[in-house]
């Protein structure tokens, strides 16, 4: 089936020039066209539209991947909300949730789900845990290698943005004919707003032409 993702601006790469009313046509896990949305609805005029809101943009690399998901505990909503509240736990406080590797496999699940809602299509890791590494690997994302520029010392975070001088620096890949179909969308005007407000303006991820987030 063809899709034709478009939104108010598109930018297909870092540095690229945005391109206003822009639209990227997916078949299968694959993009196939890149161009003005109303060039390729009329070349392409049975390719499923889907509108977004603002700004499309290649998805987007988070680091430190070990701490987000084998160091950090996501409480089950509303299971466990009660007992332990509903903030990510971290370091001493997880010695006392004595934690077996299948609490840390539904906790990645957990932690893989925010990730996708911030446009994240890939996170930078080696992960050792089994039931973490599986989860991973079922929510659609790319494991890259640590990068050996890393900033040391830096916080880990769910918003790929953090520690980032401009938003194109959290891209992951381009999109142009032939690349995988992975990007994201977000309710703002330009890269200099998704900066400033940041991956929780999210609305809708795309791993390998599949819609796996979408804001309700």
């Amino acid at each position: 089936m063809l899709t034709l993702h478009t939104a108010d601006l598109l930018v297909t790469a870092a540095g690229a020039v945005p391109l206003a009313g822009g639209a990227v046509l997916v078949e299968g896990d694959r993009i196939s066209r890149v161009g003005p949305y109303e060039d390729l609805a009329v070349a392409y005029p049975h390719a499923r539209a889907r509108r977004w809101p603002g700004l499309l943009t290649p998805g987007m690399l988070v680091r430190s991947g070990e701490e987000l998901l084998e160091r950090t505990y996501y409480p089950d909503d509303p299971y466990e909300v009660t007992e332990l509240g509903g903030e990510p736990i971290t370091g001493t406080a997880l010695d006392d949730l004595k934690l077996t590797e299948a609490r840390w496999g539904h906790s990645a699940r957990r932690g893989t789900q925010k990730l996708l809602a911030r446009g994240v299509v890939a996170v930078a890791g080696r992960f050792t845990v089994p039931a973490v590494r599986t989860a991973v690997v079922r929510s659609g994302l790319t494991v890259v290698p640590p990068a050996g520029g890393a900033a040391t010392g830096a916080a880990a975070s769910l918003d790929p943005f953090a520690g980032r001088t401009a938003a194109a620096e959290a891209y992951h890949g381009s999109l142009e004919p032939g690349a995988p179909a992975r990007f994201a969308a977000f309710a703002v005007p330009d890269e200099a707003s998704l900066l400033a407000e940041g991956a929780t303006t999210c609305v809708a991820t795309v791993i390998g032409g599949r819609l796996l987030h979408r804001r309700r």
